[in-house]
């Protein structure tokens, strides 16, 4: 019993420790970006570009980039449907 720490050192350690994070997210506030799609919060590990006034981290531009890709896919299938739709619709008016 003698080599542990009593409960009020337990407690000070404890009390000093949050205010050493504390400081250090006040210190590391002015390194972190925001994504302005996702609301990821980052500091300079994730990349991000700045579109305008608004930050986008590299993660969204991956997704748009795939959404563009696949867009003309995409516009192939909405016309398709757009087309049964019509007929189907012919189809009953008959």
């Amino acid at each position: 019993m003698s080599g542990e720490p009593s409960r009020q050192e337990q407690t000070l350690r404890t009390i000093i420790e949050g205010r050493k994070m504390e400081a250090y997210v006040e210190y590391r506030t002015r390194d972190m970006q925001v994504c302005w799609l996702c609301g990821t919060i980052s500091y300079k590990k994730t990349p991000m570009k700045a579109v305008g006034s608004r930050l986008i981290c590299i993660d969204c531009f991956r997704q748009i980039r795939e959404v563009i890709e696949t867009m003309d896919q995409w516009e192939a299938e909405v016309q398709l449907e757009r087309e049964i739709s019509k007929k189907v619709g012919e189809g009953i008016s008959l």
